[in-house]
């Protein structure tokens, strides 16, 4: 079985200094990046950017912003009309609850709509630098079929053993690494093998060798 030192230090050959790659300035961008960023892209959401934040760059214009203003903005993110929706009550919820402030601690987060314990992890490791461990579905792929260091079958139970099989100073270095890992080395469809640094530690049977 794999272990966290191999797994360390393999990650860190490909990404010594991981980052969220979703387009931010500030927090409040940051939080609702990640709210569009469910079932789509990083590059799909970059992409809407900057026109939405020169249009509504805080919670007080984006909670007061024109719903169909939001839904043409937001056409290339997938699911706009629901995304925008949620992000203009994400907004209202950001002032009226936290004063427009964003919480550091997901019991908090995940009071503001759109937000789960995924995107809650995501601003506590990008915003806050706290420990938490997200996962996504790279990191599910990633840490059950390839590594098979977690058996879950849902996002909940895999960041679960996850917490279980990492050391917590480490837990904010994996969520970003282990996305971009999966996102660029180990792809869902023909991983990279041949360019991973853990090729040797790693069991997945069906290497792409």
């Amino acid at each position: 079985m794999m272990t966290e030192k191999d797994i360390i230090e393999g990650l860190k050959k490909h990404f010594p200094n991981p980052k969220t790659e979703l387009l931010h300035k500030n927090g409040f961008e940051l939080l609702i990046m990640v709210i569009l960023s469910a079932q789509t892209t990083d590059e799909r959401v970059n992409s809407v950017y900057p026109k939405l934040f020169s249009k509504y760059p805080t919670p007080e214009s984006l909670s007061n912003a024109d719903i169909k203003d939001l839904e043409e903005i937001l056409k290339p993110v997938g699911f706009f009309r629901r995304k925008a929706k949620l992000i203009k009550q994400a907004a209202k919820d950001l002032i009226e609850k936290f004063g427009g402030n964003i919480p550091d601690n997901i019991k908090d987060l995940v009071k503001i709509a759109g937000v789960g314990r995924k995107t809650a992890s995501v601003i506590l490791v990008n915003l806050y630098n706290k420990p938490a461990i997200v996962v996504d579905t790279h990191v599910m792929r990633v840490t059950t079929k390839r590594w098979k260091i977690a058996k879950g079958k849902n996002p909940e139970k895999v960041e679960k053993e996850l917490s279980n099989f990492f050391s917590k100073e480490n837990w904010s270095y994996i969520s970003n690494a282990i996305v971009l890992f999966g996102r660029y080395i180990c792809k869902a469809f023909k991983p990279k093998c041949k360019e991973c640094a853990l090729l040797d530690k790693c069991p997945y049977e069906k290497k792409n060798i």
